[in-house]
């Protein structure tokens, strides 16, 4: 006969040891992992130790503030074009000058005797072209004289052989007599006709030559007044009128051909040298509006060079000043903001602060209504000038967002403000 079998059920102490056991373990860990999310998640923070800016509607100006350093817009440099040792110098660095003023005597023996030598040898060729025209104007009067004499013997003969014929016709003079003047005669002719030839040939001969030794001799004149001149340029005047910024030279000194002794600033007329982020390279052009900061005035001006290679980061843009201004200086640095672009209207505009550091302009700490707390959100900004980023997205007007630094908030999602 089967016997039903009946499994035994588990004790009601042990059950409820289990489950009290069970009940703790869940609430440990629900325990541990609230208390460290919340510690990671939330920080407390200082109101005094934030700024807090309240997101506004307004009008963006697309501009950047920088700051220049005046320069004069026109420098003229002067170099030593004959090199040689200093032993004067008629004016000292800072003074104003004007065109054609004696500002520094070199000296040069070697340049000078150079220059004595190349003078003999100069004239000395002059002299040999002088007496080769000569020649040829000699040459030129003896074949007019021979031309002369033949001409005037021919006539002689063409008189004599008229007579002869005469008398030959009643037979008063020898038949041979007769044949030699006409001989004689053939003979004049031949040469003169000889003579006209030659004198034609050398007469072309000639015209060239002279061409020639004209030529020569302009340019012999033009050695000897460089050579001349090269002496001259011992003495360094001034090109034009202006104040002498630099002047590199002292008694005594050994200058080398083409070194730079100093320069010369033309007055009223500054420019202002100004360092950019390259960041800002692609968006620069030429006669791109710039406010110009001088004396409590705002000047409008325009960029007029672009020097395009980066150094260190940052590239150089000039921009031109108005002239005959009162207080302006070489080397004064001045405020200028540089208009990158039209102002845009009805847009969300936000103060720059720190946060950016941090952030990179991705998100930022909203402050809740209360002020109590402040929490993480994403945000996406535009445009910056001096003093304001344009939002893009994620803030609404009137938000408050905290725009210190966040260094020390570590990885907070929130921020318990006390």
């Amino acid at each position: 006969m089967d016997r039903k079998i009946t499994h035994r059920g588990m004790p009601k102490t042990k059950k409820l040891l289990l489950s009290t056991v069970l009940t703790l373990a869940i609430a440990s860990a629900a325990y541990a992992f609230t208390t460290s999310k919340s510690d990671l998640a939330q920080q407390s923070v200082s109101l005094q130790a934030l700024t807090i800016s309240e997101v506004k509607a307004g009008v963006f100006e697309d501009s950047l503030r920088l700051r220049g350093s005046i320069m004069p817009k026109t420098t003229i440099y002067l170099d030593a074009i004959s090199g040689g040792r200093v032993e004067t110098k008629f004016v000292e660095q800072g003074e104003f000058v004007t065109e054609g003023q004696l500002l520094v005597a070199l000296s040069n023996s070697s340049l000078q005797l150079d220059v004595i030598s190349r003078e003999a040898q100069i004239t000395e060729q002059l002299n040999f072209l002088r007496n080769t025209q000569m020649t040829m104007e000699t040459n030129k009067l003896n074949l007019k004289r021979d031309l002369l004499e033949l001409e005037h013997q021919i006539h002689q003969l063409k008189r004599k052989l008229k007579q002869a014929n005469t008398l030959s016709q009643h037979d008063l003079i020898p038949k041979d007599e007769l044949l030699n003047l006409k001989d004689d005669l053939s003979y004049s002719q031949n040469r003169r006709d000889l003579t006209l030839e030659r004198q034609q040939a050398e007469n072309l001969i000639r015209q060239a030559q002279i061409t020639q030794l004209e030529d020569s001799a302009k340019m012999l004149e033009a050695n000897l007044g460089f050579a001349r001149k090269n002496l001259d340029n011992l003495l360094v005047h001034a090109p034009v009128s202006g104040y002498l910024s630099d002047l590199n030279v002292a008694i005594g000194e050994s200058k080398s051909q083409g070194a730079r002794l100093g320069q010369i600033d033309l007055p009223g007329e500054y420019k202002l040298a100004v360092e950019v982020d390259e960041y800002y390279l692609n968006q620069v052009d030429l006669g791109m509006p710039v406010d110009v900061h001088l004396n409590g005035e705002v000047i409008r001006s325009a960029i007029s060079k672009i020097d395009s290679r980066v150094n260190a980061s940052r590239f150089i843009v000039e921009v031109d000043l108005p002239g005959n201004r009162e207080g302006i200086k070489r080397g004064q640095s001045l405020d200028l903001d540089l208009v990158l672009g039209s102002p845009e209207r009805d847009t969300l505009l936000l103060n720059k602060g720190a946060f950016i550091n941090a952030t990179g302009g991705h998100w930022v700490f909203v402050v809740s209504e209360d002020g109590s707390k402040a929490y993480r959100q994403p945000i996406k900004l535009g445009k910056k000038n001096n003093s304001v980023y344009q939002v893009l997205e994620g803030l609404q007007p009137m938000d408050q967002v905290i725009t210190s630094g966040y260094a020390n908030f570590d990885n907070a999602e929130e921020l318990l403000i006390n």
